[in-house]
């Protein structure tokens, strides 16, 4: 399926992952999307919070696990903040223990890391709309 980029909306998106293999691959990806500008990263809980709060993005892909604080934590600090970030949890966990706090706490989907680039995409775009 191919998008027009005159018809898309422009999407500012964050990363953050502890894991830089995966950061490099969405980086590699994203950067071939025309309206989707990966604007920063985090490697860390801590200061994906502080660069959300600084850089305020459309979208947050956010891993569970990280180090210095925690996906949910740092789901729970954009909602506490003024940045309407939407969040995608980015995740190799699809057990209701992980995924469901985080929609709990105001992650609008889930995907998993296993999912197709198409599939990220899509899902970027589908969080960006409120879906």
């Amino acid at each position: 399926m191919t998008h027009d980029a005159q018809s898309q909306p422009h999407i500012r998106v964050f990363h953050a992952d502890d894991h830089v293999l995966l950061r490099e691959g969405v980086r590699a990806l994203l950067s071939t999307e025309p309206n989707i500008d990966l604007i920063g990263e985090a490697d860390n809980g801590a200061e994906a919070i502080e660069q959300i709060l600084a850089l305020a993005p459309d979208v947050v892909l956010l891993d569970l696990k990280m180090p210095a604080k925690s996906g949910l934590e740092v789901i729970q600090a954009v909602k506490d903040s003024a940045v309407p970030a939407r969040i995608l949890v980015l995740t190799s966990f699809a057990d209701d223990d992980n995924v469901f706090p985080a929609i709990k706490a105001g992650a609008l989907g889930y995907l998993l890391k296993d999912s197709s680039p198409e599939e990220l995409i899509h899902a970027i775009r589908d969080v960006y709309a409120g879906q």
